[in-house]
């Protein structure tokens, strides 16, 4: 048995909330209304996607990540720039991401590295880490603002979590498989 499953840190609620006003204000921009926008209540930050892994892989993979990550410590995320951009040939997404954040890509490349120890293999060549906001289809009228409503807001990164993603009636339903805390940046 397969699921599809990747990796991601935890939004505090306040951070969702804000985000959720924030992406209330980006309708605007929706004149066709294609697309569907995420509820607060779902909003992570996704760090790699994985695609379909087996559940042997789960084990592989907790035990890989609690390895590389015991020394990693905690840091705040700045998220200050929304994009849209197609992620397949069948979606696009609206999202808000941290614009050169080091610390973040870095963290990025450290999942990549243990998906990739752990035997799986996957095309990430243009993803960038982000909080999906909105799904749309990749064809699609949507026209992106020359320039996006400005956003600087900061989250703290404080452990990784490996979710599974299951197609649900409002979108896609998340379950945490493994946490792993990130050291107190104290």
């Amino acid at each position: 048995m397969e699921i599809r499953a990747f990796f991601a840190l935890a939004l505090p609620g306040s951070v969702a909330r804000w985000l959720a006003d924030y992406a209330d204000t980006l309708c605007q921009y929706d004149k066709q209304i294609e697309v569907n926008w995420v509820d607060a209540e779902f909003y992570h930050l996704t760090l790699c996607f994985l695609g379909d892994i087996s559940l042997e892989q789960i084990d592989q993979l907790e035990g890989i990540a609690r390895h590389k990550l015991s020394d990693v410590s905690s840091f705040q995320v700045h998220i200050n720039t929304v994009g849209y951009y197609p992620v397949s040939q069948q979606l696009s997404v609206i999202a808000a991401m941290g614009q050169e954040d080091e610390e973040l890509n870095s963290l990025n490349r450290g999942m990549m590295e243990i998906a990739l120890e752990a035997g799986i293999e996957f095309k990430e060549e243009d993803f960038e880490p982000h909080i999906t906001l909105g799904r749309l289809p990749a064809k699609n009228k949507f026209v992106p603002p020359p320039e996006w409503p400005s956003l600087d807001l900061f989250s703290l990164a404080d452990s990784v979590i490996l979710f599974q993603s299951k197609p649900g009636e409002r979108g896609s339903i998340y379950t945490p498989l493994f946490e792993i805390p990130l050291q107190d940046m104290a």
